[in-house]
């Protein structure tokens, strides 16, 4: 599966953002999907995952109740809603896809890879 994500750009404290990511050539309900992000020097981290139908959800604590992750599986996109920003939140988004049910996300379990959007919060 191939993955193009979108959506990143300049934002304010406190401002939103909607970030999609668009799948093609393959089938997209067959994959769990997530979201990560990597800072400057930093790792790159989870920020939400999805299961296959979209049923169950998983974030991490630092985002808990301010992003909120879903997927139209007939239009073969996943989105991140981004609420209430905060600087520490600037980083490039990537939307992954794994072959394995979903469970706390680690970047070894996700197999396909989008090229990165840049979302910088200004405080």
């Amino acid at each position: 599966v191939q993955l193009q994500a979108s959506g990143g750009g300049l934002v304010q404290a406190g401002g939103s953002l909607r970030l999609s990511c668009a799948a093609f050539g393959s089938t997209f309900s067959s994959y769990t999907m997530g979201w990560f992000r990597q800072a400057p020097g930093k790792e790159r981290e989870s920020v939400g995952a999805i299961s296959r139908g979209g049923s169950s959800m998983y974030y991490p604590d630092s985002v808990k109740g301010r992003f909120t992750i879903s997927r139209d599986n007939a239009k073969n996109t996943v989105s991140l809603q981004m609420n209430s920003l905060k600087p520490e939140d600037t980083a490039v988004y990537y939307c992954a896809a794994s072959r394995d049910s979903l469970r706390p996300p680690t970047i070894r379990d996700y197999q396909y890879w989008g090229q990165g959007t840049q979302v910088t919060v200004s405080s």
